[in-house]
């Protein structure tokens, strides 16, 4: 299900179950959770029953999962022509996955760093146009090289970010997106393929990059 239908169905869902006490009863124990501080300890909420115990509030910069305070998006080499090239998924739902994943980044205030190959050049296109409708201010950082982290400009733009978890997108798997991950696994950062939002040039070239990815990286 897509987060358009899923929005407009929990819309729905939630109307449908506002003036039940279920309802009111779970938006009192949100209402309590939420008014917690990160100073607070450790705290037990009753209500009606309920009995609800929470750690206290981890702090979102320094969190070990995913959190808007301590990720960034990068989006790599979504231009037509490799977007027609692409043959492990469905280039429509390929495109609607990738926009979806850039409106999550803009709703959560994400970082984006956004890179293009070969535009200035004019052997490529720029990004497709549904990806510049999503992130209009994110500056496109055109290069000439096939490993994005063998450029300088976009390996400064991933260190001005101030993250070291990156949410990475980018086509095609087998190369684009292969080749700056493992290389940003050795200089220290974490990295998170969207792997419904990058697609190969066949299905057995976007599956073959995983298993590499799970080996150690080794540092420098």
């Amino acid at each position: 299900m897509s987060p358009r239908r899923f929005g407009q169905a929990g819309q729905l869902l939630l109307l449908a179950t506002y003036h039940t006490a279920q309802e009111r009863e779970y938006r009192e124990i949100h209402t309590a959770c939420s008014a917690r501080r990160p100073s607070d300890s450790l705290q037990t909420f009753a209500f009606r029953g309920t009995r609800m115990t929470s750690q206290p509030i981890r702090d979102p910069a320094k969190d070990h999962l995913l959190t808007p305070q301590n990720s960034a998006l990068i989006v790599i080499d979504y231009q037509p022509v490799q977007v027609t090239s692409v043959a492990s998924m469905d280039r429509r739902v390929l495109v609607t996955n990738i926009v979806s994943v850039a409106g999550l980044a803009k709703l959560f205030k994400l970082p984006v760093v956004l890179s293009t190959v070969n535009v200035k050049s004019g052997k490529n296109a720029p990004t497709i146009h549904q990806l510049q409708a999503i992130l209009p201010d994110a500056e496109p950082l055109d290069r000439t090289t096939i490993n994005a982290w063998e450029d300088e400009q976009f390996v400064r733009a991933v260190k001005a970010t101030g993250r070291k978890k990156l949410i990475m997108t980018a086509l095609w798997t087998e190369a684009c997106l292969t080749f700056p991950t493992l290389d940003a696994l050795r200089d220290g950062y974490e990295v998170y393929p969207v792997v419904d939002a990058v697609g190969g040039t066949s299905l057995e070239a976007h599956r073959a990059p995983w298993s590499a990815w799970r080996r150690p990286a080794r540092s420098r």
